[in-house]
């Protein structure tokens, strides 16, 4: 009963529940402990087997409603279990549901399953999908900076009912011990995109890096797949699949890439600077086109990890309580429960509980309410 509710969930994770293996008992207080962690009722520990059994099934099958299949892993060497990422998964399906409840404008998502069918070429898939969100080469290469870029591209993602969730620590339901880049979340009208990164201490997916990784999600999206990805924007070998050399596309267009000078590393990093990724992803991607071999890309790779490790990572500070609600929650999705919550659908207390999760009062909604401007 105690492996069967516990082993496949979050609370798996902690001390209290390797002891009480070991120990072949645990305290109350502990089991107490757990069972919250792991949003499973205590007394549920005291009822008969089948009972355990049935809850454990309804507990996949509504997780498994916003993905595609129980483990997952595409072109990645880590594994990502259900239970790594179950409470996050759970809380973003809970925010779906919200808001198809409160707003009677969303229509069916036409982003879903419009690449569905592999077209003519990557290209054409590339623009087909550009089209329909409103990206353009010139506004990427137009950003700013990287980070901006990112920006422009979760606005037109939201701007077509695609919620985008950013890790941050402070407010999520769990903390990931896990590798992975994102996740895309089922729904005909809202699908969520989780992007990892960005919290305090994590310097793994920096802003190139995380712009890969929300494209490759989108397209997902498109391609209908529901699951958690990892990519680091830095393979070599053949498992790159047709979704990657889509990103490649839309992010690096292979017309605007040929032709250009790129005879030595310091170009590639003038190039990704252009384009805004990484040096790694436009190596692979000239690699993908031909513009240099394989042993070439890898004395680059190489050479740009060993200046990644030898970098001096800068210290994140934990960012103010509304703005890591507005990261988590998304702009889109707060901005549509706020109209919820000024027409009446939603009192101030429930707002603070179903929205932000409790960690803010109905006095400091005008204050997550600037955050988001």
């Amino acid at each position: 009963m105690f492996t069967a509710l516990l082993e496949n969930s979050v609370s798996s994770h902690y001390v209290a529940y390797e002891r009480a293996l070991a120990e072949g008992a645990i305290a109350f207080s502990d089991l107490v402990f757990l069972a919250r962690r792991g949003e499973i009722p205590h007394a549920l520990f005291f009822a008969p087997l089948p009972v355990v059994q049935a809850q454990i099934s309804a507990k996949a099958d509504k997780l498994l409603a916003g993905l595609t299949k129980p483990t997952f892993s595409i072109n990645s060497r880590d594994k990502v279990d259900l239970r790594d990422v179950e409470l996050i998964v759970k809380d973003l399906l809970r925010k779906q549901e919200l808001v198809k409840v409160h707003d009677a404008s969303l229509t069916k998502n036409r982003i879903i399953g419009l690449l569905g069918k592999p077209g003519k070429s990557v290209e054409a898939d590339a623009d087909k999908l550009m089209r329909a969100l409103g990206v353009t080469h010139e506004a990427m290469r137009s950003a700013a900076n990287r980070d901006a870029a990112l920006a422009y591209l979760i606005t037109r993602l939201e701007a077509n009912q695609i919620l985008v969730s950013q890790s941050s620590s402070p407010v999520m339901p769990q903390r990931l011990q896990v590798k992975f880049s994102g996740m895309t979340v089922k729904d005909n009208k809202v699908p969520y995109v989780f992007l990892r990164g960005g919290d305090p201490g994590d310097n793994q997916e920096p802003g190139g890096r995380r712009i890969f990784t929300l494209t490759l999600l989108a397209v997902l999206v498109a391609r209908r797949i529901f699951a958690p990805v990892t990519y680091d924007g830095s393979s070599v070998g053949q498992d790159i699949v047709r979704e990657h050399d889509i990103v490649g596309e839309i992010l690096i267009p292979a017309e605007h890439l040929r032709g250009q000078r790129i005879a030595s590393l310091d170009d590639v990093k003038a190039l990704s600077d252009q384009f805004k990724v990484t040096a790694s992803a436009m190596t692979v991607r000239a690699m993908r086109l031909n513009i240099f071999g394989g042993d070439i890309a890898k004395i680059y790779l190489d050479t740009l990890a060993q200046e990644y490790a030898r970098q001096a990572k800068p210290t994140l500070r934990s960012p103010l309580l509304v703005n890591a609600i507005r990261k988590y929650n998304g702009r889109e999705f707060s901005v549509r429960m706020l109209a919820a919550l000024e027409s009446g659908k939603l009192s101030p207390r429930d707002f603070c509980r179903s929205v932000c999760l409790n960690h803010i009062k109905p006095s400091q909604i005008d204050e997550f309410r600037a955050a988001l401007h």
